[in-house]
């Protein structure tokens, strides 16, 4: 059974073990079969849906003020770009969460250190992020590991907020997890932040081989099924738990 989602969080459990805050964040989605990601999925977890569909995402924006626990945020070393791309999985607790394919960063070292205690895969990547207005920009080549200078550009333009978000936004974006395998064993990262302050967009270019470099080829030669944008929020994260695995 798959637990309702909702546009807010529920309070993590335990104390954070780590806060940053997420701006100008741009979701690009698109549609695709649920057998296009079934085998992208952490092993344990099955492919989340939508209207009978599964859903990959491509979601840039900018990272602040990282740091442990409540502690201030870290100079320079937590701030950063990162661009990620994901689906979403449902566990065998029924809950659900966002399914990680890559996650393209600045810092190598947060990409070495979330790769070694999170089991994440993130990445290493020359990134450059612009907002002039109501346009938000965003480039990116990767680094490390390969496929070096994967990346591209998105850029879109921010339009009237959703007052009262849809089904669809909410199941693209009010996630309160993630789930990932460390050392062999399926993990729940659970997540809060305020509700989203959601607004419709519109893309105006977009150039992307991160997609594809994620294992889902073709998937950006067509126009995506949902374009949002959100000025941010500040996130906290709680300490990973087991999660039950659903059975092969």
């Amino acid at each position: 059974m798959r637990q309702p989602l909702s546009p807010t969080a529920p309070p993590l459990a335990g104390r954070p073990i780590l806060s940053q805050r997420w701006r100008d964040l741009v979701f690009l989605h698109w549609r695709v079969p649920v057998e296009r990601v079934a085998h992208l999925v952490p092993v344990g977890t099955v492919p989340d849906t939508h209207d009978g569909d599964a859903w990959v995402g491509l979601i840039p924006f900018r990272l602040l003020d990282a740091a442990p626990g409540r502690l201030p945020g870290v100079p320079w070393f937590g701030s950063f770009a990162e661009t990620n791309v994901r689906t979403y999985s449902v566990d065998g607790d029924g809950r659900r969460g966002v399914a990680f394919r890559s996650l393209d960063a600045q810092r190598l070292a947060v990409v070495l250190g979330a790769r070694a205690v999170f089991a994440l895969p993130y990445t290493w990547a020359r990134m450059v992020a612009h907002r002039d207005g109501d346009v938000v920009e965003y480039a990116s080549r990767r680094r490390w590991p390969g496929p070096r200078g994967a990346g591209g550009t998105v850029r879109v333009r921010l339009g009237a907020p959703l007052t009262q978000p849809d089904p669809l936004a909410t199941f693209l974006t009010a996630r309160w997890g993630l789930h990932t395998r460390v050392r062999g064993r399926l993990r729940w990262v659970p997540n809060e932040h305020e509700r989203w302050p959601l607004h419709r967009a519109e893309l105006l270019h977009l150039d992307d081989s991160l997609v594809a470099a994620a294992g889902l080829e073709g998937v950006v030669d067509r126009p995506p099924d949902s374009v949002l944008a959100s000025p941010g929020v500040t996130s906290r994260f709680g300490a990973p738990v087991p999660a039950r695995e659903l059975p092969a």
